[in-house]
């Protein structure tokens, strides 16, 4: 004899309830969703032509960005999630944003090879942190048995860093009071090295994983209070000498790897 459906009951088909998530998990989730906002509300400063918004939106990001990482390791709060989130955060803070940011500012003004420069960036931005998440899996299944001193180094330029060198000629205009105003090839130049950087098998420091001698603790206290101090007074230049700084360790740090992987195969 068939059951009546009115007296069907569907409470063993009830979904078991979700655990309570503590709240240091999210955290660096949260901190991740700021910057992915700011980034991508550099597209409006641009399209409203307020450039020197624009260029703090994505700094910000920047900032927010190398917070998410280092706070959730600190509390415990890493996870897989939010990695892959941090990666997308990345590419649109760091590879769209800019890109779209130069484009409206210069690089529409060489039409289908402005847009070409641009997508050139954005590209070679996705394939360094598609790299970047593929080599960090190996990483982690190869790290009881890989050298102490690879942590150290970045395969590549940083997104955020390469951020940073495809803004520095704008950084410059800001700096001069837009009195002297590069030519559009220029950025695309400095748009495709930064590219170039990003995806090349350069080795860059990883700053995070760097560690002081004793006796330079105090002299980087004192360097770091000179950054702030010249942050807040004059904001761009300091920017500005940041990334020319960057761009003088790249030779330093490759040379550097490369002493090391030699020392360790003898």
């Amino acid at each position: 004899m068939a059951s009546d459906p009115k007296k069907i009951s569907f409470k063993k088909f009830k979904a078991p309830p979700l655990g309570k998530v503590p709240v240091n998990v999210l955290i660096p989730n949260f901190l991740t969703l700021i910057a992915l906002c700011s980034g991508f509300s550099a597209v409006q400063f641009a399209f409203l032509e307020n450039w020197e918004f624009a260029a703090i939106s994505i700094f910000i990001a920047a900032l927010f960005d190398g917070l998410d990482g280092r706070i959730a390791r600190l509390i415990g709060g890493a996870s897989r999630f939010g990695a892959e989130l941090d990666s997308l955060s990345d590419f649109v803070s760091f590879g769209v944003a800019p890109s779209i940011v130069i484009y409206l500012y210069s690089l529409n003004q060489l039409g289908k090879w402005g847009w070409i420069g641009s997508l050139f960036y954005t590209v070679a931005c996705a394939l360094r942190l598609a790299r970047f998440n593929t080599l960090s899996i190996e990483e982690d299944m190869k790290k009881p048995f890989s050298p102490a001193w690879t942590s150290k180094f970045f395969l590549g330029v940083p997104v955020p860093a390469g951020a940073g060198l495809a803004l520095i000629l704008l950084l410059i205009e800001f700096e001069t009071d837009f009195s002297f105003q590069f030519p559009p090839i220029c950025y695309l130049i400095v748009l495709i090295v930064s590219g170039l950087l990003m995806i090349s098998r350069i080795h860059t420091y990883a700053f995070k994983s760097l560690h002081l001698h004793p006796r330079f603790i105090l002299p980087s206290f004192v360097g770091i209070g000179l950054l702030v101090a010249g942050f807040i007074t004059n904001p761009w230049l300091t920017l500005i000498i940041a990334g020319i700084v960057y761009l003088g360790s790249i030779p330093f740090s490759d040379r550097e790897y490369r002493r090391l992987l030699k020392k360790s195969q003898n």
